[in-house]
């Protein structure tokens, strides 16, 4: 699949609009940063003339849009009421980022997208909202609220993915779990959710060009694939169990890091919480694991070749490896 060269234009806009969010000094800039990038997402989703693009891009607007009215009346009322403003902006960008309990619309939107778009609404499109809700960690209140919308995230995000054949919305529910350890990560300090976050958008990018390059959007399109690529059939597995978590692969190091700063700060039950939703989501990675190893074998002598892209190969082999990257050097990591 082509994309135009206008597109960089749009793909620009799009990150100009994050920054400006980010590096705004008041919630009208950050309003205005989010409408520049929710604008400029529209036309990437719109690649074709296909019913689900065109739905997908409805769904994404009404509901940003909504967000977005929601947080420019909710910074409005600063001062009336300080509390009721505060709490109004964080559930407008709890929206935006597609966290439970506001989940609804997110796996229906990523299911309506191509692979490329799929991975920026899963990494790019987090970026500024939750950075914005970073902001809001002086008050006690919103600290509570976060660890709530985390918890809730966890459980969601592990039950939700369980009995789908869908790649898309395994790894939208996938994304909204990863979404509760960066939550929990925000009310400690920025730099540990900074963290998480370039882990999981590594790993993502990994996982979703095998996807791209195989073209496959369900687990059935894995398993009538699986007799192409004897390689795909091993790296696309691992980095399913790196995004899992699993040890000991780079997965795991940002989860360490989150485990050993919430036991130190005393977060016993969020901690139980969200390593018992990991495990969960380590099931229906499973699910996608078993079939290619087991069926991969039949086929060791005629699948030695791979049809895909060589650019593409080789970009998913040195992703493959940088999830590797905890196994091999995995101190720098601690220090």
């Amino acid at each position: 699949m082509t994309f135009p060269i206008s597109y960089l234009l749009f793909f620009f806009t799009l990150l100009t609009g994050s920054l400006l969010s980010i590096s705004s000094t008041s919630w009208f800039g950050a309003w205005l940063g989010l409408e520049l990038n929710l604008l400029s997402f529209i036309p990437l989703i719109s690649t074709k003339l296909n019913s689900h693009l065109t739905e997908a891009a409805i769904k994404y607007f009404l509901v940003q849009a909504l967000a977005s009215t929601i947080l420019i009346m909710s910074s409005s009322l600063y001062m009336y009421t300080v509390n009721i403003s505060y709490t109004l902006i964080a559930l407008s960008l709890f929206m935006k980022l597609g966290a439970a309990p506001l989940h609804f619309w997110f796996p229906q939107v990523i299911e309506g997208l191509f692979w490329p778009q799929a991975f920026i609404l899963l990494t790019i499109q987090k970026l500024a909202p939750m950075f914005l809700i970073s902001y809001l960690t002086f008050l006690p209140n919103m600290l509570y609220l976060i660890t709530f919308t985390a918890i809730l995230s966890s459980v969601v995000g592990a039950i939700g993915g369980l009995n789908l054949l869908k790649l898309r919305k395994i790894m939208a529910f996938s994304s909204i779990n990863h979404m509760s350890w960066m939550f929990m990560a925000i009310t400690l300090n920025d730099s540990a959710w900074l963290l998480y976050f370039l882990f999981y958008s590594i790993i993502s990018a990994s996982v979703i060009i095998m996807l791209f390059s195989a073209q496959s959007y369900t687990i059935s399109n894995l398993v009538n694939n699986s007799k192409k690529s004897m390689i795909s059939n091993f790296l696309l597995p691992m980095n399913f169990l790196s995004l899992g978590g699993l040890p000991p692969f780079l997965g795991f190091v940002p989860k360490w890091i989150m485990i050993q700063l919430l036991i130190n700060s005393s977060s016993i039950f969020p901690v139980m919480i969200l390593l018992a939703s990991s495990l969960i989501t380590l099931y229906f990675y499973l699910r996608i694991f078993m079939p290619l190893i087991l069926l991969s074998f039949p086929t060791l002598v005629s699948s030695l070749k791979d049809k895909s892209s060589f650019s593409i190969f080789s970009l998913s082999a040195i992703l493959s490896f940088f999830n590797l990257f905890g196994i091999l050097f995995p101190l720098p990591f601690f220090v």
